[in-house]
């Protein structure tokens, strides 16, 4: 389908109104009936680019550690902690890609690379060491009852003494988020098995996002009054989101995190599909759209356009998220 026959399409069913939303909301239930017990179980990798090509190998393979924790978990531990930013420092003095704390990492932390040095602030020696930290705190808990994973990210946040206390992950709030929070992140990290469960909320992103067609494009635009209703593309497939009841951060890169990655052949309607000049590196992402079908999305492509119809199918398509509530949810305020 070309541009132009996208908007001669979108010119009918905009005047049927409701019934453009059906057919949408109609198409996406039923691909999620026809694939709802359609996720595969396997061993765990990295979704493609989610962690930036520098330290892929890197968390890859110490990921695989141990047993309570996988390159996925590992992954988005860095992602919580730093946004893989090797030079980070928190106001608690944590450093690195791996926020160490100074006492902490002089207890644990190791020579990654066998350089002959431990340095909190090289990821060669500092992804290790979270992994071998990782590790370490599940064998302290190893004999608590539960989730052997869950139980080390407790230990993590609330230390091994307390997991051991309340027989598992303790009543904490904070530390019931955390745990929640690696978990949910994982899920954006690992590269999908089988095929990703369908969004839910997909067909409303979408009416939101074909009500906008043609307003024009405003860098920084969320679609504020004062802004005279303009986006950019992230403030569209934000406010799309937010109008079904899930608020996904502000900028494209941090988007992408907000659920697990399907195929380019598995998309469905509702998935933010993602670009970007270097397809190994989610942290490079300039651009999102919302995918509506037939290899179109609705997007604010730039200064001096406006939202329309553009195909995915160019050299800079990084790939997709299918976002889900939780996914939102787990994702850092900053990173």
């Amino acid at each position: 389908m070309t541009v132009r026959k996208a908007w001669i399409w979108v010119t009918v069913v905009a005047g049927a109104g409701l019934s453009f939303v059906m057919v949408l909301v109609i198409g996406v239930y039923l691909v999620a009936g026809n694939l709802a017990n359609g996720v595969g179980q396997g061993a765990v990798g990295l979704a493609k680019g989610a962690v930036p090509a520098a330290y892929q190998t890197l968390v890859q393979k110490w990921g695989n550690l141990c047993s309570a924790i996988n390159p996925a978990l590992l992954a988005a531990q860095l992602y919580q902690e730093s946004g893989f930013n090797p030079h980070a420092k928190s106001p608690a003095a944590a450093q690195g890609i791996a926020q160490f704390i100074p006492g902490t990492w002089a207890t644990h932390g190791i020579d990654g690379d066998g350089d002959g040095d431990r340095d909190v602030w090289d990821p060669n020696d500092a992804i290790p060491s979270a992994a071998k930290y990782d590790c370490s705190l599940a064998k302290y808990v190893k004999d608590a009852p539960g989730d052997p994973t869950k139980n080390m990210l407790a230990a993590y946040n609330a230390g091994a003494y307390a997991v051991i206390k309340y027989g598992g992950v303790p009543p904490y709030r904070e530390t019931q988020n955390y745990v929640k929070t690696i978990t949910t992140l994982e899920e954006s990290f690992a590269a999908p098995v089988g095929r990703v469960q369908p969004s839910q909320q997909a067909a409303g992103a979408i009416y939101y996002a074909q009500k906008k067609l043609g307003t024009p494009y405003l860098w920084g635009g969320n679609g504020t009054p004062d802004q005279g209703g303009r986006f950019d593309c992230s403030g569209l497939t934000k406010a799309a989101y937010e109008s079904v009841g899930i608020t996904l951060p502000r900028v494209a890169n941090d988007q992408y995190n907000a659920g697990p990655h399907p195929e380019r052949d598995e998309l469905l309607p509702g998935d933010l599909v993602f670009f970007s000049d270097d397809l190994t590196n989610s942290r490079t992402i300039r651009h999102v759209g919302i995918y509506v079908g037939g290899g179109y999305m609705i997007d604010a492509p730039r200064t001096g356009a406006v939202i329309r119809f553009d195909p995915i199918d160019t050299p800079d398509y990084f790939g997709a998220t299918r976002v889900t509530e939780d996914g939102a949810k787990a994702l850092p305020t900053s990173v």
